[in-house]
């Protein structure tokens, strides 16, 4: 009987990660010399998106690749958030630091794609931005780039909620 609730578990987060895609930006490998030898570690940063508005980012680290990827997966569906979308680009333009990397993101023209570099691609492209501009300013390290979208993600406005705090709507 257990055994079925364990099935159908596995099914429903089956389900789930069908639904998001995800995306390794980068693979760290750390060395620690010890008598035998060196032992190796390794870090991944692992971006998720469903493609509809919500993503999220992680990073797992492990003895084995393959286990790092699958705990940064982890903590990414953990920390999702809401991209906030007017059709298929951003409602406005934001500009956004963390440490030495700078981001600003602006919105485009229907037909224009997404127009950004690296880390800042990977994350507007699983949340579902099609017209974009994006330049990343100062540092590539794809840990802050990631970082900094982020932050501007989470500085742009609908137009509803600009509505409801000016309390028009």
């Amino acid at each position: 009987m257990s055994f079925d609730k364990s099935r159908k578990n596995d099914s429903a987060e089956q389900h789930e990660q069908s639904d998001t895609e995800e995306v390794v930006l980068s693979i760290n490998r750390c060395s620690k010399v010890v008598k035998g030898g060196r032992n190796f570690s390794f870090g991944a940063l692992v971006v998720v998106g469903d493609h509809k508005g919500k993503v999220g980012y992680g990073y797992g680290k492990a003895n084995e690749v393959s286990d790092a990827i699958r705990k940064g997966g982890e903590a990414a569906r953990k920390n999702m958030i809401r991209l906030p979308l007017a059709g298929h680009t951003i409602p406005h333009t934001v500009i956004a630091k963390y440490r030495g990397s700078q981001v600003m993101i602006r919105p485009a023209s229907e037909g224009t794609g997404l127009i950004a570099g690296g880390s800042m691609r990977a994350v507007l492209n699983l949340g579902g931005v099609i017209d974009v501009l994006g330049k990343s300013l100062g540092s590539s390290n794809p840990a802050n780039v990631v970082k900094a979208t982020f932050k501007a993600i989470e500085l742009m406005h609908s137009k509803e909620q600009i509505l409801e705090k000016r309390s028009k709507l």
